[in-house]
């Protein structure tokens, strides 16, 4: 017979939205429990360096979120490694189905998902991420300052990246399969008048090369879509920018969403279109995305469900296991 967990606050996913929330909630004496879902420690765990975070001037990705699990379960909040395939939202208390067979019953649920890269699924694409090859311009583009790099898409996403990196980087090259953006036009006139950018068009990324020991990239080849021609740029950075998609499926049929299937949330909160259902971080973020916004959301969430719980009293049965 598969176990029944009872809690107050469930919270789904272990990016820093996640775990922040935990932290707040434990402290709060709600108890809660924290199902770490599929990528524990979310896009953090694939990134190098991290110097954007404060109180650390440099620190490693998946090492942040070690310690960010860590004071998590040291507050009290009970983490576990498993995945929620489906909850029901149609009746408190809540109720949540796992992977492993396990029922999670929650008085209050905090979605803390996140979003992820899209990505070209390229094998040497694979082979460099996090050596050379990123999806957030943001978070690395620091490091190659003085450096050539690529920039690959034509929507908003990209040439908002590539204007971003224009502050480091000597060159830019921008590599776009149409011959024409996606992007909005005060975007692209910015991109068109800045010196240090070049746009390729009518390319698609074929192949990012490198050195193995230590792995780094040293440039992309990209292939002409209409003659098949193979062109060879330098580059040290290369910035797959074809957009995010939200980790929305639990929800995509149940909550309002927008702009692409992010979560909306009211107005300077984490409340969502059901009452006792809170969202925070990447999946309700298309604007921001970075981890210490995240962070702050999960304890919006986390606050704003202990609040949210007091207003209810005791009128929440627990479910018969």
């Amino acid at each position: 017979m598969a176990e029944t967990r009872r809690t107050k606050v469930l919270i789904v996913g272990s990016g820093p939205a996640g775990y922040t929330a935990g932290v707040y909630a434990a402290r709060a004496m709600l108890e809660p429990i924290l199902v770490q879902g599929m990528e524990p420690g979310g896009q953090l765990t694939t990134t190098t360096e991290v110097e954007n975070w404060p109180g650390h001037t440099e620190i490693q990705g998946p090492e942040l979120m070690v310690n960010m699990e860590a004071h998590a379960k040291a507050m009290g909040c009970e983490v576990i490694t498993d995945i929620i395939t489906a909850i029901d939202f149609e009746k408190r208390p809540f109720t949540a189905r796992s992977d492993s067979g396990t029922v999670y019953v929650a008085d209050a649920i905090i979605l803390a998902t996140g979003a992820r890269a899209k990505w070209l699924g390229l094998p040497s694409e694979e082979k460099f991420k996090g050596f050379g090859v990123s999806a957030c311009a943001t978070c690395d583009g620091f490091f190659y300052r003085g450096q050539e790099i690529v920039v690959i898409g034509g929507g908003n996403t990209a040439v908002e990246e590539a204007l971003f990196l224009t502050n480091f980087a000597s060159k830019v090259t921008l590599v776009h399969r149409r011959d024409a953006l996606r992007s909005e036009k005060i975007l692209q006139d910015r991109l068109f008048k800045n010196p240090k950018v070049e746009i390729l068009w009518d390319h698609q990324l074929d192949e990012v090369y490198g050195t193995d020991n230590p792995l780094g990239v040293e440039g992309v080849k990209v292939k002409h879509v209409k003659t098949g021609a193979v062109t060879d740029i330098p580059a040290k950075g290369v910035f797959i920018a074809i957009g995010h998609a939200p980790a929305n499926e639990l929800v995509r049929d149940v909550l309002e969403t927008h702009m692409g299937g992010y979560v909306v949330t009211r107005p300077d909160s984490t409340e969502t279109s059901i009452p006792g259902i809170f969202a925070a971080g990447d999946l309700t973020d298309h604007k921001y995305r970075q981890a210490v916004t995240s962070a702050g959301m999960g304890c919006m969430a986390a606050l704003e469900a202990e609040r949210w719980l007091a207003e209810q009293g005791d009128d929440v049965e627990i479910a018969a296991e």
